[in-house]
């Protein structure tokens, strides 16, 4: 007879802030119902999460993104959040002028654009579900999407891949330039004093060379060389690492894979036990390093593994 199993896989995706707080005050033996035990838990959680930013690189959180280079500007910036500034990404202008109701959005270039999306222009969102290369512009366009007001704009109005405007970003960890036939070029990433020790900054040319300054409000990464006119509107392709999002409200669900629970969960009693519990830390702490530790372990990218047989000829 044949197991009869949930067939599903999404526990941890309904498993909310106010659960991981649960458990963690079960562990302890306490009664976490308080305002006061639910706003001290939220705060430890997010200590916690921070203090994960210094364990090494979680690879659920690394994805790839590019940006749309301009002729002699050198460094591009991506903020914490929305109120710090605009991340740099993909972007274009429009080609003409559009009212509110047009379902043709013409740019002047479609270099990086997907087939499908959502752009931005100003404050409003508009998705498309096409490109017409002949007439270079997005069809199918839906005016005033995410809750966004429909709007007029003008020619040369600037249009973003609105995909490509993230925030929250940690570090750059591999870049590329990649040209208009879509081949890219590896750029290296050097430190500050590297990058202090060239000369020319301000020359143009293609990108062979980036650093990255994590400052408090942002990542700003900075090319060497400066894109010239041949570079401009084509992009940097890269992958980056983000930060753990906030923990926020009770009932959003934690940023975090399935591997990691335990060992969040573990935090936090830990996190708590010295407040509450201090005669419990060193015991707790032993648990939460451990599951730490396991996550740490199984979290990574693996490659093939190519083992070379030695050539060995006795006497010789």
């Amino acid at each position: 007879m044949t197991n009869i199993t949930s067939g599903t896989y999404t526990w941890d995706k309904n498993f909310f802030i106010d659960d991981v707080i649960t458990e963690a005050f079960e562990r302890l033996g306490l009664n976490p119902m308080s305002g006061n035990n639910m706003r001290t838990s939220r705060r430890s959680l997010n200590i916690l999460f921070s203090e994960w930013g210094n364990r090494g690189l979680k690879f659920w959180e690394v994805e790839n993104n590019s940006f749309t280079l301009v002729q002699g500007q050198i460094v591009y910036n991506f903020y914490r959040s929305p109120s710090d500034g605009t991340s740099n990404g993909v972007f274009n202008s429009l080609s003409a002028a559009i009212n509110d109701t047009a379902t043709t959005i013409p740019l002047n270039s479609l270099v990086g654009f997907p087939t499908s999306g959502t752009i931005l222009i100003g404050t409003e969102q508009i998705t498309y579900s096409g490109q017409n290369s002949d007439t270079t512009s997005l069809t199918g366009a839906t005016r005033g999407a995410n809750s966004t007001s429909a709007a007029s704009h003008a020619d040369d109005d600037v249009v973003y891949d609105h995909a490509t405007i993230l925030y929250g970003y940690d570090d750059m960890l591999e870049a590329s330039y990649r040209n208009s036939t879509q081949v890219d070029f590896p750029l290296t990433k050097i430190d500050r004093s590297t990058y202090q020790g060239l000369s020319a900054k301000s020359q143009q040319g293609t990108p062979t060379q980036y650093f990255v300054q994590r400052l408090i409000d942002r990542v700003s990464v900075t090319l060497y060389l400066a894109p010239s006119a041949t570079e401009a509107g084509n992009t940097i392709n890269f992958f980056f690492v983000k930060r753990i999002q906030d923990a926020g409200s009770y009932t959003n669900a934690s940023d975090i894979v399935y591997r990691f629970v335990p060992a969040m969960c573990s935090g936090l009693t830990y996190y708590l036990a010295q407040k509450l519990a201090p005669q419990r830390v060193q015991e707790l702490k032993l648990l939460y390093e451990d599951e730490l530790l396991r996550a740490l372990q199984e979290d990574g990218s693996s490659a093939s593994s190519y083992i070379s047989p030695r050539t060995y000829y006795p006497g010789v």
